[in-house]
């Protein structure tokens, strides 16, 4: 399927935990529907702290978010705004594309 015939792209985003909320609801006012939150550990060279001698991984939350095609830019641009990397969030967002959706009844998915 040509990039331009892709109706849905998947908008990944990975924030510190406890900022999914900041991250949906800058994604629903752009025009986002819902999102799925799961958690998670990072593993970067700067992610593991010493705290006592001990070696502490930061908890994240990834946000995935199914959004039309037209409605992804604006979508990527106010999570970066809300909870982006110059922001507590310290947030990192990406997108995929998909090439294919079964099961969206709110989303009203032609053909």
């Amino acid at each position: 399927m040509e990039t331009s015939q892709r109706e849905f792209e998947l908008v990944i985003t990975i924030v510190n935990r406890g900022f999914a909320d900041e991250v949906m609801d800058a994604a629903k006012a752009a025009g986002a529907t819902g999102g799925t939150v799961l958690y998670a550990r990072g593993t970067g060279i700067h992610e593991a702290e010493q705290f006592f001698g001990i070696t502490i991984q930061p908890e994240k939350e990834v946000v995935l978010i199914l959004a039309k095609h037209e409605t992804r830019n604006a979508i990527m641009k106010a999570i970066c705004k809300g909870a982006g990397l110059t922001t507590e969030g310290h947030g990192l967002s990406f997108s995929l594309p998909v090439d294919d959706v079964m099961g969206i009844v709110h989303m009203n998915r032609e053909g």
